[in-house]
């Protein structure tokens, strides 16, 4: 609040995670200061009828859509599924979303359970997997969590055919924390840095994600992608505004259409972007594209072989 009524910042750029989002863009609504934030994805966010928030990740309800999907390709198919979830806004979105996606696709739900945010004893959780016998695991959570779930989940030799999860897989650090154990791992993504995506500013995705390598020394995510849609978003809007003026840069952000190297960027009424997810699994240490809109891309890795015979 104070950098709107104090500092009088007129643009805002949101926080990350879907429960700040959700109490920094009630100060944005009230004071009618935009914000474009790729921080969160819960559909609260956008259920609430505000006009000057504005998002460029997909909707947390869909994040596992193209998962599943792609579950019931598989050989053998997933008929049966365990959906763990913290108790935040995003993760609660992913798996109200999740149950009906699962529904549709006529899959059982062997275990639907909600669990504290920060948890890191999932031994209980494990248990009731184990007893349950899905063929598939969803988590939605945080990456801290999700390393002590896939840890914990090798210490008691709980091996489903597959695990998925909504955060951790794109990142190098979750790789590099669990080395060959993140191996198998199902994630997806809304980016991949493909040279097809092309930019006004870095060239196209694949030159960025050098770029931002060189700089940085790891490699971007979809997150770091979206972040510089956001930014894009408002050079585009200030440009057709010929003002930073923030009712005149609000009313060119709800008519942005361009092509970024996040991918084409144009807000839906209710002020989110949408984009598909393409779902991913590491293979030998490597993040490879698995699923998309078209169909599988490359091979996956399943079914899962137990912990105790990798």
């Amino acid at each position: 609040m104070q950098l709107v009524t104090q500092d009088k910042i007129g643009l805002l750029l949101g926080p990350f995670a879907s429960d700040a989002v959700i109490a920094t863009s009630s100060v944005a609504e009230k004071y009618q200061v935009p914000m474009i934030q790729g921080g969160g994805a819960s559909d609260q966010i956008y259920s609430r009828g505000y006009k000057y928030i504005f998002g460029t990740l997909p909707a947390a309800s869909k994040y596992f859509e193209s998962t599943i999907d792609a579950m019931g390709k598989l050989s053998p198919p997933v008929k049966s599924v365990a959906l763990l979830y913290a108790d935040d806004a995003f993760d609660v979105s992913v798996a109200k979303g999740t149950r009906e996606l699962l529904g549709t696709a006529g899959m059982k739900i062997a275990l639907d359970e909600r669990y504290s945010t920060n948890a890191s004893d999932f031994a209980s959780l494990l248990a009731r997997i184990q007893s349950s016998q899905p063929d598939a695991v969803l988590v939605a959570g945080h990456e801290t969590e999700i390393l002590n779930f896939i840890r914990q989940a090798k210490s008691l030799n709980v091996s489903p055919h597959a695990y998925s999860f909504t955060v951790g897989v794109p990142s190098a650090d979750f790789r590099k924390a669990l080395g060959k154990d993140a191996d198998y791992a199902f994630g997806m993504t809304s980016w991949l840095p493909s040279a097809t995506l092309k930019d006004d500013y870095f060239g196209d995705a694949a030159q960025f994600e050098q770029a931002y390598k060189k700089r940085f020394g790891y490699e971007p995510d979809y997150h770091a992608a979206s972040a510089v849609a956001d930014v894009e978003a408002y050079v585009k809007a200030i440009e057709a505004a010929g003002s930073t003026d923030p009712a005149k840069v609000h009313a060119a952000i709800a008519k942005v259409d361009f092509d970024s190297l996040y991918g084409r960027v144009k807000f839906e009424a209710k002020g989110q972007i949408s984009l598909p997810q393409t779902v991913i699994q590491v293979q030998n240490g490597n993040v490879v594209p698995i699923y998309g809109g078209k169909g599988f891309m490359e091979k996956p890795q399943y079914p899962m072989p137990a912990w105790n015979k990798r």
